[in-house]
């Protein structure tokens, strides 16, 4: 998995670097069939903002925070994305378990 972290208006630290790539490191626990990560890093007057764009196979997530604090926008980001990865993951799940074993048994 390829992540890239970008600064819009802002420089973007070794610190800062690899704090976010930590945090998205976690998310292959979720869904592992992540191809490339996108983490752009801004401030907006007060807030600093924090976006990323996810390339599954097959389909694009984004998702955006913002937090008084640079480090609390990426942990608010990472939760929202680990929410999506979750859902999409349970779409993709197929649940008539039974019904595959009985075919497959018959």
């Amino acid at each position: 998995m390829q992540i890239n972290v970008k600064g819009h208006q802002v420089e973007v630290t070794p610190a800062l670097r690899d704090y976010a790539q930590a945090k998205f490191g976690r998310v292959t626990r979720v869904h592992d069939h992540c191809h490339d990560v996108s983490v752009i890093l801004g401030v907006e007057k007060l807030l600093h903002k924090a976006e990323v764009t996810l390339q599954l196979s097959g389909k694009t997530l984004h998702a955006d925070a913002t937090a008084p604090d640079m480090y609390a926008a990426i942990d608010a980001l990472v939760d929202k994305v680990e929410t999506q990865l979750r859902k999409h993951k349970e779409k993709l799940t197929d649940h008539h378990a039974d019904a595959v074993r009985a075919a497959r048994y018959e």
